[in-house]
């Protein structure tokens, strides 16, 4: 019987976006001309962590994405996530408004 572990159960849309992340990290790889290998070297993980990042394994640690982003150049990206708070920017001018 499977261990059922939380890091792998999650709602569709966020396994989705994993998925998708998974892709654009593959192809970027693949635009550069590199093997997996490559990248598990410059990101110091196994080949087997580089497939599982570009198939949007949910157990992979974000430090390793992140190894995975620094290897291909795109280390930045990472400042992207959660750039464009627009709920988090509407709920502070509602209480803004409110005063």
């Amino acid at each position: 019987m499977g261990k059922n572990t939380f890091g792998k159960t999650m709602p569709r849309a966020l396994s989705q976006n994993l998925k998708i992340m998974g892709e654009q990290i593959m192809l970027a790889r693949k635009r550069r001309h590199l093997s997996m290998q490559d990248i598990a070297d410059r990101a110091t993980v196994t080949r087997l962590t580089v497939s599982k990042v570009e198939h949007g394994d949910p157990t992979v640690s974000m430090g390793i994405y992140a190894r995975v982003l620094f290897a291909l150049n795109l280390e930045n990206d990472i400042t992207l996530l959660a750039a464009d708070d627009a709920l988090g920017r509407q709920l502070q001018d509602a209480e803004l408004l409110r005063r």
